[in-house]
């Protein structure tokens, strides 16, 4: 991690952040469970000074990297979360590509409900992660839990912020909602399915079907203007927005004037899969992001601050908001 903003990050460094601390990353962290086909491997990036510390769960997409969908990648994220005061846990989920576990069976294509299952079990066994990672026990505040994902991750992280699918195929309904996380931030999220699919769409999520009317925790929505993806839908950037405007308040959505899919690079440094990277656009998501966490869960004032600071650069993206 480096001690200074890159020389490319442009007007993003007028968005206001806290001061960084040193982080460190512990893995893997190995949680057994006897009803899943491999155990869970998690990895834990922290500062490395400071106490009451809030929790970030975040679930990597698909992509078609070998090693950015899984605990690998997203380390623009995690480490800039860390350092500005976040205990940020990853896990493998079982869709990624760089593990060997049988197809999934139909119904549960890309592993999708073992996904959400994941961040349930990561919260179950939390007092075990603590005590697992040298130099963390006693720093957690265990009852300021945020998560996070991106693309497929976000979809994970919808349903336990509330979202439910209905499956089009037996109209059976997967709920995973879990209270004990108080705020989640979505980035590329999935939206409405029925028509909105596109063709190839309906084939690659079968199971498909997002309900989001009762997804009442708060959360910012992250979308790129140009993020249009015809693999799943046949409406334009506005689709992945859905979660925003098909779910109760309180909510955010913040718009990234000229990102695609990858948001300027959260996946990882110098990504292939990245169509659009960016350290301008990068910063402006870690930044923006990070406002929100901090005034969710340490109730300080740095997304109005970033909030403001964003209006005064009409060329980095905007915000709109719901009570």
């Amino acid at each position: 991690m480096r001690s200074h903003d890159h020389r490319l990050i442009g007007a993003a460094k007028n968005i206001p952040v806290n001061p960084q601390t040193p982080v460190f990353s512990f893995s893997p962290i190995v949680l057994p469970f006897s009803d899943r086909p491999l155990d869970l491997d998690l990895k834990v990036t922290a500062p490395s000074t400071g106490d009451a510390l809030p929790i970030i769960l975040l679930s990597h997409g698909q992509g078609l990297s070998n090693n950015l969908n899984s605990l690998e990648g997203y380390t623009p994220l995690a480490e800039f979360w860390a350092a500005h005061g976040f205990v940020v846990i990853q896990p493998t989920h079982l869709s990624s590509l760089s593990i060997t576990v049988d197809a999934p069976p139909k119904g549960n294509e890309y592993y999708w409900k073992d996904r959400a299952q994941d961040l349930v079990r990561i919260l179950d066994n939390i007092d075990t992660i603590e005590a697992t990672v040298p130099g963390l026990k006693g720093r957690l505040d265990k009852t300021k839990v945020a998560v996070a994902g991106h693309s497929l991750g976000s979809w994970t992280a919808n349903l336990v912020l509330g979202a439910k699918n209905v499956n089009p195929r037996d109209g059976s309904v997967f709920e995973k909602f879990d209270k004990r996380i108080k705020v989640g931030v979505v980035l590329a999220g999935t939206g409405n399915a029925g028509s909105d699919l596109s063709d190839n769409g309906r084939i690659m999520v079968p199971f498909y079907s997002a309900d989001f009317s009762k997804m009442k925790t708060p959360a910012l929505v992250v979308c790129g203007d140009q993020d249009v993806s015809p693999h799943l839908t046949t409406r334009g950037a506005d689709w992945h927005a859905d979660c925003y405007y098909l779910s109760p308040g309180p909510k955010d959505l913040l718009w990234i004037k000229g990102a695609k899919h990858g948001l300027g690079g959260v996946s990882g440094w110098d990504a292939a899969e990245t169509q659009d990277e960016s350290p301008q656009l990068l910063a402006t998501v870690q930044r923006m992001t990070l406002a929100y966490l901090r005034s969710a869960l340490y109730g300080d004032k740095s997304w109005d601050e970033a909030r403001d600071a964003l209006k005064q650069l009409g060329e980095l993206g905007t915000v709109e908001s719901k009570k």
